[in-house]
């Protein structure tokens, strides 16, 4: 977090923090607050950038910003310091990360998706689903409950906008049947086999994509990241620092080109879906399909995540949890006593039932 993301309370000039429980500022000090004015009804709308100018460098000046960041030399993300601090714990690893002097310059932020959850909600969620885990170690369990605070980190992401037309080309699959006679046990019999006739088949779909989301962060695994969608981005917030007081923020490492990679797969895939309802039918074959996209835009936008990193019995668990719907996804950890005892109980169960199966055959 930079100097841009702190506010010193006017009252005694200790920091605020952004309190997603009452959605305004506070002081943990002295517990002065302050409104966070104009959030959603009356803010702009969020403004979308040009991607073609972007990746031909042709975007404002005031688009972009220097960033004062280091890579954790284990997990790689790159986290943002503050001007007065030169070592850290990364929060996505808890591997001590040393500040270095240079700065890169990033595109800014145009949106952000206000925490929802605070921290003592986000701790519940993750210890609740740790106690719902079959064979997971009491111990991890009781450690996160009383162990130190979740970090609440913004994950950059891009979304995307796109106007696509597409042609294609492809057959139309009708199931009928035909009646057949086959000997079985030594006589015939009628059977109804399934055939499909193919019909050629072509013609145009439309469809306008709005907010495509790329994770731009490689701190995380995607499978966890994916799995805590869906987002509400309808609730998102032109940025604004102040929703950022008290938090993190991470830099992203996707580039803006390797995003809209990864989106357009996406929308390939759904163009795919669209190709197929338009052929109709019973089945359909896609031999090729020609696709126009025009009207591109993107946005960096921040998604709040809290995140734990636990060393435990010397294995690093990292746990996720949704700042706005509490969901968690985490690495799965093994109580390897209670495996063995359920296999024990099992071998047991199964010597009991075969004992008295043997006894009253």
């Amino acid at each position: 977090m930079s100097d841009d993301h702190r506010f010193p309370c006017p009252n005694c000039g200790a920091d605020y923090r952004f309190d997603p429980a009452a959605g305004q500022l506070v002081c943990d000090f002295c517990g002065h607050t302050e409104p966070m004015e104009g959030t959603q009804a009356h803010v702009p709308a969020i403004r979308e950038l040009d991607f073609r100018a972007a990746i031909e460098a042709r975007l404002p000046e005031a688009e972009t910003e220097e960033q004062r960041t280091s890579k954790c030399p284990n997990c790689g993300a790159l986290i943002e310091f503050e001007t007065d601090v030169h070592a850290t714990e990364c929060p996505f690893c808890a591997t001590p990360v040393v500040t270095g002097t240079g700065t890169h310059r990033q595109i800014k932020p145009k949106g952000v998706l206000p925490f929802a959850l605070n921290e003592p909600d986000a701790r519940k969620a993750m210890t609740d689903w740790l106690g719902g885990l079959w064979f997971a170690p009491n111990g991890l369990q009781e450690y996160a409950r009383k162990g130190r605070k979740m970090q609440g980190i913004y994950v950059p992401y891009w979304t995307f906008d796109a106007d696509t037309k597409s042609s294609y080309s492809g057959e139309r699959g009708t199931i009928y049947y035909e009646t057949r006679t086959v000997m079985r046990d030594g006589k015939p019999q009628q059977v109804q086999v399934q055939k499909i006739r193919w019909r050629p088949a072509a013609g145009r779909v439309a469809r306008f994509f709005d907010d495509v989301l790329v994770l731009a962060s490689r701190s995380l695994p995607k499978r966890y990241t994916d799995a805590l969608e869906p987002w509400d981005l309808a609730a998102m917030e032109p940025y604004r620092p102040e929703f950022l007081a008290g938090f993190k923020a991470e830099a992203y490492q996707v580039e803006l080109e390797d995003g809209y990679t990864e989106a357009r797969q996406h929308m390939d895939r759904v163009i795919e879906r669209d190709v197929k309802f338009d052929i109709g039918g019973d089945a359909q074959r896609v031999h090729g399909i020609n696709t126009a996209i025009s009207d591109v835009t993107f946005k960096h936008v921040l998604l709040p995540v809290w995140l734990a990193a636990y060393k435990y019995r010397g294995q690093t668990y990292r746990f996720v949890v949704n700042g706005r719907t509490g969901r968690v996804q985490g690495e799965r950890p093994w109580s390897a006593w209670k495996i063995a005892f359920a296999v024990i109980l099992g071998l047991i169960v199964a010597g009991v039932i075969g004992y008295f199966a043997a006894q009253n055959g």
